[in-house]
């Protein structure tokens, strides 16, 4: 992917033309028994994983139906900024959206829970929790409140922790850098001493290519390759210990939901755990090629975080969650999700790390 056409797609400095076409845009159209769903994205049309993923979504639903409901992708900038993509939805300007729900913390602080927290769940906790730990249910309630139903349409996996100019050996390196880190993840670092910066992904590059930014966070080496951090930043770090398994949301405006028979709702939650699983896989195959490529054909310098960074990180993320709990329906989504982390962290930690640890002490790599 082209950085140019990136920033061009991403309709960065768009937005009063954005607003004016959401606005002259009826919602949903539906005509002899078919409907016509809008769908909008934080992502640049057909950008790798995170714009491929809310197409594929789209595209199921329509074929799941026989066509009868048929669901066109507006890409970032196409319709509404990509930031205004809650508010369309929201209040009807367009049907649903494909984004991070950390991005909405100016719309209630406890969405982050339904992406990516500090010291937070892995994509199959996150799952776990939403399936059978009563997180659909309070991410419905919270939804009521900003008419609002969504559902688990996607997860990157464990992210990487960013890219930065110059080497980090230890906490101090990090004190004053500029560092961009969106959601509560952001505010983690703030803690640490890094000066935070949220920049939407396709203001990045640029930031960092003229030093207004030290680094960065994005998500893992495919979609990091493909906006070329490599060609102004060689360090590479891991793991993210804000972003354990971020998940991405469908969130649908619920006069649309609740218009919808029992058999379309249905539909609905199929294509979206289908693309769920889908989209997990698709970038846990495309992260291993393109890691690949950063190290063997970039040079780039891959990372574990110091130790100290670490513990450091660990020790601020309590009270950074606690922050999230802003009132009655925030406590109860905070309490609820470090009970299914605390419930399910013991079988995580037994099961797949030994297994690929031991793995990789038998095949000596």
């Amino acid at each position: 992917m082209d950085r140019r056409s990136f920033l061009k797609k991403a309709g960065i400095g768009s937005a009063a033309a954005a607003s004016a076409a959401a606005a002259s845009f009826p919602t949903p159209a539906i005509s002899q028994g078919t409907m016509e769903l809008k769908m909008v994205t934080t992502w640049p049309k057909n950008f790798p994983g995170l714009g491929t993923g809310a197409q594929r979504a789209a595209d199921r639903i329509t074929a799941l139906t026989d066509g009868r409901i048929t669901v066109k992708v507006f890409a970032a900038g196409e319709l509404v900024p990509p930031f205004e993509s809650f508010d369309a939805v929201s209040q009807g300007t367009a049907d649903m959206y494909h984004a991070a729900d950390y991005y909405w913390l100016g719309k209630h602080t406890a969405y982050a829970f339904f992406c990516a927290v500090p010291l937070g769940m892995t994509y199959a906790e996150q799952s776990a929790w939403i399936a059978y730990g009563g997180g659909q249910e309070l991410w419905d309630e919270l939804g009521a409140g900003f008419n609002i139903k969504s559902l688990l349409c996607g997860n990157t996996g464990t992210q990487m922790a960013g890219w930065f100019k110059n080497e980090v050996k230890s906490l101090e390196d990090l004190k004053g850098l500029k560092f961009r880190m969106p959601g509560l993840g952001g505010e983690l670092m703030r803690q640490i001493g890094v000066n935070v910066i949220n920049l939407p992904g396709g203001e990045i590059f640029p930031a960092l290519q003229s030093g207004a930014i030290d680094g960065a966070d994005w998500v893992g080496p495919w979609n990091d390759l493909a906006f070329g951090f490599y060609k102004v930043a060689k360090n590479y770090y891991y793991p993210n210990m804000s972003e354990g398994g971020a998940a991405i949301a469908l969130g649908i405006n619920k006069g649309v939901w609740d218009k919808l028979s029992p058999t379309d709702q249905e539909i609905f939650k199929s294509a979206a755990a289908a693309e769920n699983s889908q989209f997990y896989a698709d970038f846990n195959a495309n992260n291993a090629k393109s890691l690949n490529t950063l190290i063997n054909e970039h040079g780039v310098k891959v990372s574990h975080f110091p130790d100290d960074i670490i513990d450091a990180l660990g020790k601020a993320a309590p009270d950074v969650l606690a922050s999230a709990a802003t009132d009655d329906i925030g406590k109860r989504i905070h309490d609820a999700y470090l009970k299914s982390r605390d419930d399910y962290r013991g079988w995580s930690q037994v099961a797949e790390p030994a297994y690929v640890r031991d793995r990789a002490r038998v095949l000596g790599s």
